[in-house]
């Protein structure tokens, strides 16, 4: 990954990348932020919060974000509803077990809780390499791409709200700079003519809380009257009781 972050394809996806995390990021508040993995961008740099952590399986040497824990994303050595923003960045397409991330997620998470997922679009030109001899042996074609409807199934399974979503890498995968600078209109207009066709996507989804309903007793005097709740004066006449 670090070799291919270099590259010109991959500047480019850190780029844009890190342009929607700043936008996003800057506007949800909260006590704990979580960085899970994707090392070379601090995800969390716009963020306001009192405590932001990077976790990873192991420390990068081009990492731009700090890492402060070293966890596996299936096993975060984390206390369960302590974290307010989990950010998941291109986790899930390299894991063998993407629900066992994703239930690891729903523990950590506060009630109210966010995610943000980011994921390479496999219904995109950027899917189409995993196709290509020569490429899908390299970093990312060799990841296993999950499609958007898919992870949103997975997290309504899980009890999350998806939120808001966006795409964005409408230019195609380009090794040459020169070549992806002639493509930059594609980025310009992806959004309003292809908008489904970004080469990655990302998801805000939000962890939901199931509500209480309280049920009180009905304390409707006049209906208690109609139904001869209520005394009714008696008097006795010849050692019998008649109504009065």
């Amino acid at each position: 990954m670090d070799e291919w972050i270099a590259t010109p394809l991959g500047r480019y996806l850190v780029e844009r990348e890190q342009a929607y995390f700043d936008q996003v990021v800057a506007d949800i508040f909260g006590f704990n932020a979580l960085q899970v993995g994707f090392a070379q961008s601090d995800l969390l740099r716009a963020n306001r919060m009192q405590m932001r952590l990077a976790a990873a399986p192991q420390f990068s040497e081009y990492g731009k974000a700090e890492i402060k824990l070293l966890t596996e994303p299936g096993c975060l050595s984390i206390a369960s509803q302590s974290i307010d923003l989990l950010l998941l960045p291109h986790v899930l397409e390299f894991s063998a077990h993407p629900h066992q991330i994703l239930r690891e997620v729903e523990r950590v998470l506060m009630p109210e809780g966010q995610v943000i997922i980011s994921g390479f679009n496999p219904f995109s030109l950027w899917g189409l390499p995993r196709y290509l001899p020569s490429r899908k042996q390299n970093y990312p074609w060799h990841g296993n791409f999950i499609s958007l409807p898919r992870i949103k199934d997975w997290l309504a399974l899980l009890g999350f709200d998806v939120v808001a979503g966006r795409m964005c890498c409408y230019e195609p995968p380009l090794r040459s700079e020169q070549w992806l600078r002639r493509c930059r209109f594609m980025e310009a207009a992806g959004d309003r003519w292809w908008a489904l066709a970004g080469g990655v996507y990302f998801l805000q989804a939000k962890k939901k809380v199931v509500g209480m309903h309280l049920i009180m007793p009905n304390w409707n005097r006049s209906s208690a009257v109609k139904k001869g709740l209520a005394p009714v004066p008696q008097k006795m006449i010849n050692n019998k009781i008649s109504e009065q």
